[in-house]
């Protein structure tokens, strides 16, 4: 439990880090033609980059709260047929 309390606090801090610096990894990666062309003309790879960090931490909330097992367990169930 202790193990999954850091590592979600590792992630979200990562995510916060993506988030918070979306500028800086765009001057230092580069943009991204798709989200440039579907995401908007000008600010779409910062757009990317937001969501990048929010899904991260997203992701990492579920892993610490143990809800990821549920919702991965709904998702492929369907796909797989697990019994």
């Amino acid at each position: 439990m202790l193990l999954r309390i850091i590592l979600g606090s590792i992630g979200m801090a990562i995510g916060f880090v993506v988030v918070w610096k979306s500028e800086w990894i765009l001057q230092n990666f580069g943009g991204n033609a798709w989200a440039e062309h579907y995401l908007g003309s000008d600010g779409g790879s910062r757009l990317l980059y937001k969501l990048i960090g929010l899904g991260v931490i997203f992701i990492s909330i579920l892993y610490m709260t143990y809800l990821i097992d549920g919702i991965l367990l709904a998702i492929f169930k369907t796909i797989f047929v697990i019994k």
